[in-house]
């Protein structure tokens, strides 16, 4: 049976223009994106001016919407720039402003007026009269804070207005702090987190030292692993996509804007077939295995499901790194005679399998039998960053497919 009474929108992140397409190549319906300030993400391009304007051209052109966040917590000296930004967003046709700070809603509201009003997690809205205060100022959407169970989620949904829409993350980076509002950075480094300069401590390694024993340090153990205090595991909702669309919630959030448009593009499909699977036919869905292993094929941390469950989302005890299970070789130019144009990205040799994600969603896999450089050369290897190489292929290998190599851990 087909769910036609849902409208789910699924919302990837783009740190920069690369991963702005990729997200919507491979299916987002709405893509948020950083100006040069007041952005959480510093750490990220980012997008200019002319980036900007070029961007709602592109996403519009799609079908699509582009969110711009502007969830600092700015100073009175950040904040008297605001207005000329506002103005300028506003003009260009951006679709909403993800905001946290009530200055700045107040300001937007005035300067500008012809774009709807988002509220972010760093607003940490856990009830249903925050939420309900935020829609009387103008807010069309709440962004959720992490820390809500489904049961939360559904209590607050059916107290507040129908057309006040929830957003909610799903997948992606978890902070130790609450809604994202942390101070160790700052106190620490000097790089404040509620500018978006988080120099992430909470990812280090950490030992305690006794005053009476100079030079001796002791490892702070929660196991025999040592422990990394607040390294939190990355959260994963894959598994999860009935309730979440069930419970209330409008838009799916996929975290990663200081991540790449690989992991834009896989972690857009895979929540895009599973949500379309779902909607499609409700009552005999299941998630589909290669889904699931699509997002094992990106970098992370490990997974969790956040706090959806009624539960914490855990540490990371054993280390402070990422999980990399595949290495993006290679990326599509399209094909013609059986012969794939492909542009390399990192090594891969002749007798390589490779891993192919085509825009169309469903990965295969293909053998690498012979390369052939721009000289017409059969050469064995593909060692040279973003050179040009053709490769015969029984299978169609469009443009913007990705083709990965698993890695030998």
């Amino acid at each position: 049976m087909e769910n036609t009474n849902k409208k789910i929108e699924l919302l990837s992140p783009a740190g920069e223009y690369e991963s702005l397409l990729s997200a919507l190549r491979f299916g987002a319906d709405a893509v948020y994106v950083a100006g040069k300030r007041f952005g959480m993400r510093t750490s990220s391009k980012n997008f200019d001016e002319e980036t900007m304007q070029k961007a709602v051209n592109d996403v519009h052109t799609a079908g699509k919407k582009l969110y711009v966040t502007c969830n600092t917590v700015p100073t009175t000296e950040e904040i008297s720039q605001m207005p000329e930004y506002l103005e300028f967003l506003d003009s260009i046709g951006v679709d909403a402003l993800i905001i946290a700070d009530l200055g700045v809603l107040s300001l937007a509201k005035r300067y500008a007026p012809h774009t709807e009003i988002h509220i972010s997690t760093q607003a940490g809205i856990v009830n249903h009269e925050s939420a309900k205060m935020f829609h009387d100022l103008g807010a069309a959407r709440v962004v959720l804070a992490r820390e809500l169970s489904f049961d939360d989620i559904a209590q607050l949904r059916a107290k507040i207005p129908k057309e006040l829409e929830i957003e909610a993350f799903v997948h992606g980076a978890m902070c130790v702090s609450f809604s994202g509002r942390c101070l160790i950075s700052h106190y620490m480094t000097g790089r404040d987190a509620n500018r978006g300069d988080c120099a992430q401590p909470c990812r280090w390694k950490y030992h305690l030292y006794e005053e009476n024993r100079e030079g001796q340090f002791f490892s702070v153990e929660e196991d025999d692993h040592g422990t990394f205090l607040y390294n939190s595991r990355d959260m994963c909702m894959i598994d999860y996509i009935p309730q979440l669309i069930d419970v209330g919630i409008n838009s799916l959030k996929i975290e990663g804007r200081a991540k790449s448009s690989y992991y834009s593009a896989v972690t857009t499909n895979a929540y895009r077939h599973a949500i379309d699977d779902y909607l499609r036919d409700a009552e005999n869905y299941k998630l589909q295995p290669w889904i699931k292993e699509e997002l094992d094929k990106i970098s992370h941390r490990e997974y969790s499901t956040g706090f959806y469950l009624g539960t914490e989302p855990g540490q990371v005890l054993s280390n402070g790194g990422y999980i990399r299970n595949y290495s993006v070789v290679a990326i599509g130019n399209g094909t013609k005679d059986g012969i794939a144009d492909i542009t390399q990205k990192n090594k891969f040799c002749v007798g390589d399998e490779l891993d192919v994600l085509p825009p169309s969603g469903v990965p295969f896999k293909i053998n690498v039998k012979e390369l052939i450089n721009q000289r017409g050369e059969s050469v064995e290897s593909a060692p040279h960053a973003m050179e040009q190489l053709k490769m015969p292929t029984d299978v169609d290998i469009p443009e913007g497919a990705l083709l990965r190599k698993a890695l030998d851990n």
